[in-house]
């Protein structure tokens, strides 16, 4: 699984409170996406564009289970990349179809606007002359992203319709 795109790069300690907003709970679905991140970097959901990726240092999406990674969906986030992610965030993210890689080092590594490749399944991420190892996905949640989240999963499996 390849994913390739801009990208955009945040510090340590993301948490879901910056990424999914308590505003958030109290607009319609398809405004909530336009408050992530609004509180650190004002203005900035509106600039990022579809297949886009999100490059953060240590900790990302630490926090609460708030549904942080649809907003990034919502916005056309291809892929979130950190140093390291937090393990709730994690899985909330596959299971919302938002693809995910571990990748110690990538925020010191990618500069803003660089066009970044990344393979899910091989573990690796690169971009302006360089590349690092993270973590591969198993088998079993790259099935889950493939097939666009694990609703979608268990729909196509037939157990929801």
């Amino acid at each position: 699984m390849r994913i390739a795109g801009r990208a955009w790069v945040f510090g340590d300690d993301i948490n879901t409170d910056l990424l999914y907003p308590a505003s958030c709970f109290r607009l319609p679905p398809a405004e909530r996406r336009w408050q992530t991140l609004s509180a650190s970097r004002p203005g900035w959901a509106r600039e990022v564009r579809a297949g886009d990726v999100l490059v953060a240092g240590a900790n990302f999406g630490m926090g609460s289970s708030r549904p942080a990674a649809d907003n990034l969906k919502d916005l056309g986030i291809a892929l979130v990349t950190a140093d390291s992610i937090n393990g709730l965030f994690f899985r909330n993210a596959i299971n919302s179809g938002l693809p995910v890689l571990e990748a110690p080092g990538v925020s010191r590594s990618a500069s803003e606007g660089t066009l970044l490749e990344a393979d899910l399944t091989e573990g690796w991420v690169r971009g302006g002359g360089w590349e690092l190892r993270g973590r591969p996905l198993p088998p079993f949640l790259s099935r889950i992203l493939e097939d666009g989240g694990v609703l979608a999963r268990l729909a196509k499996q037939g157990y929801i319709d």
